[in-house]
């Protein structure tokens, strides 16, 4: 997971707002602390985190320009905070109005695109999904996207799409 500081350097350093964070999903040192770029098709940057141990809970990224908004989970956390947002009979993933939080997977993948929308930097809106393979399972994968002409990454995302796919049915 992120850490405290990794999302400082992102934001510069700037800090716009701070709060104790109310709900009790984190733990009684919940902290909030807020980068807004004062724009209202601009951006901002939340983390919460805890003040004794600084371990962080989650990470938030929202471009107002293109109504998106991302968020990063400690996974030890996660079912933590469904439970308290059904519990109040909110949705877990909503950022603001009608816009719902995309979940990421990886720190990598909210570092580009927290990066590129603090930029103004267009940017991959598609989720960042890590993938553990061994050595036999990579050549196999390798030689069947090669057998369609499709690079490996182009042939694993197609996969991934069909697997949603025929879940959604």
């Amino acid at each position: 997971m992120l850490t405290l500081k990794e999302w400082m350097e992102i934001v510069d350093y700037k800090i716009t707002e701070g709060s104790d964070y109310l709900w009790r999903c984190f733990g009684t040192n919940a902290y909030n602390l807020t980068s807004w770029s004062g724009e209202q098709d601009g951006y901002s940057f939340n983390i919460i985190f805890d003040t004794v141990t600084q371990e962080v809970y989650t990470v938030e990224a929202c471009d107002y320009k293109n109504d998106r908004a991302y968020q990063l989970i400690n996974l030890d956390y996660k079912d933590d905070y469904n439970r308290e947002a059904t519990s109040r009979g909110l949705f877990g993933n909503q950022a603001w109005d009608d816009v719902n939080f995309v979940e990421l997977e990886s720190d990598d993948d909210f570092f580009q695109k927290a990066l590129a929308i603090k930029e103004g930097k267009d940017y991959d809106t598609r989720v960042s999904v890590p993938l553990e393979l061994d050595d036999s399972e990579l050549f196999e994968l390798m030689k069947m996207a090669h057998e369609r002409d499709l690079t490996l990454n182009d042939f694993v995302a197609e996969i991934i799409t069909q697997f949603c796919e025929q879940v959604e049915e």
